[in-house]
């Protein structure tokens, strides 16, 4: 049988269940799970634990079929004390309002519904319903749909018609910071696995575009994004494409986009700029290269020197990248997400 391995969203999951269960057998059945993914054999499980080995197999044989197969027999012969309507008003609740533990749940129940459930009764039917307990994600705080909609179909209408002489291209900047990411690795259980870290501050101001029609990335480095880089970088793009009779650049609404340099600059040039609605990070692909490249070079990765920082920036964007086009025209694909928190 493979050996156990959680996500954090599982982690934190099942420590959720952990801490809500009053029967034992039930915290035994949610730690074994736990330790067994934290390293631990089943041998030392069953010492810690005070089980016996054949129970921790048992209970490790019924997670591999899924959580609820684990704690299955809460389920028989139980009646749910919500009717089919009010568990599907619940639902729609829990989906529309975020609650951080579940017994404030529970006591939402019981205001609206005259219900108690047991701590492990609740966590259970939250479970059956569909919830798990993870992370909140972070998005921009006043996202326009329409408004997003309204660009993704203009964009489209704009790439089916583009002539042959034509190109796209997504444009924003990145700040690399000189120092370790740390991330996710394979690490063997029971261990830890420590990587240096930098005490500097020193940063790059990368500027670039992307272009989704073959790939094409084209980045400088500046010692500061605003109005005179980005003319280079305009300066860039038309220098090495002189082909090209049309240049459409997608961009976020960055003030020095709307100086009177840039405008002016773009007044006798061939590109011609396409602000994307404002708060809109997640139509910009180009955020998917900059996420891309810190994988790659900074995730887990020591540096001495900035130099040799530099440098390995560099050495990703002028050859690294060419080796992973298939992995890069995969993330890049144009199924573009929307939100809405307007």
């Amino acid at each position: 049988m493979d050996d156990i391995i959680l996500s954090p969203d599982e982690r934190a999951e099942l420590i959720d269940l952990h801490k809500a269960f009053k029967d034992k057998r039930m915290a035994d059945r949610v730690k074994t799970i736990i330790l067994l993914g934290s390293g631990y054999t089943q041998r030392q499980v069953a010492d810690i634990l005070l089980l016996d080995e054949r129970s921790v197999f048992r209970y490790k044989k019924l997670y591999t079929k899924g959580l609820e197969h684990l704690l299955a027999y809460k389920y028989k012969g139980r009646i749910p004390k919500l009717s089919a309507k009010q568990e599907q008003e619940l639902i729609h609740h829990l989906e529309n309002h975020l609650y951080g533990s579940s017994k404030e749940i529970g006591a939402y129940i019981r205001n609206h519904y005259q219900m108690n459930f047991s701590p492990d009764g609740l966590v259970l039917a939250l479970h059956r319903m569909g919830f798990s307990y993870k992370k909140t994600k972070l998005v921009p705080c006043k996202a326009d749909r329409k408004k997003q909609e309204t660009f993704v179909k203009e964009y489209r209408e704009l790439k089916s018609h583009l002539k042959e002489d034509e190109k796209i291209y997504f444009m924003d900047a990145v700040h690399p910071t000189h120092n370790v990411m740390p991330a996710y690795g394979w690490i063997k259980r029971g261990t830890e696995k420590e990587v240096k870290s930098n005490t500097g501050r020193q940063r790059l101001n990368i500027n670039g575009v992307y272009s989704p029609l073959d790939q094409e990335i084209l980045v400088r480095e500046d010692e500061r994004i605003n109005s005179d880089s980005t003319i280079e970088l305009f300066k860039t793009i038309e220098e090495t494409h002189p082909e090209l009779t049309k240049i459409y650049i997608v961009s976020d609404n960055a003030r020095y986009y709307y100086s009177r340099v840039v405008q002016e600059y773009l007044s006798h040039s061939r590109i011609e700029l396409m602000p994307l609605p404002s708060y809109s990070p997640n139509l910009n692909l180009i955020e998917r290269l900059w996420k891309f490249f810190k994988k790659n070079v900074m995730y887990n990765q020591y540096y001495e020197k900035f130099d040799e920082f530099q440098s390995a920036v560099f050495d990703f964007f002028e050859n690294r990248i060419h080796g992973l086009k298939d992995e890069l025209k995969s993330l890049m694909a144009e199924n573009f997400h929307l939100i809405d928190t307007s």
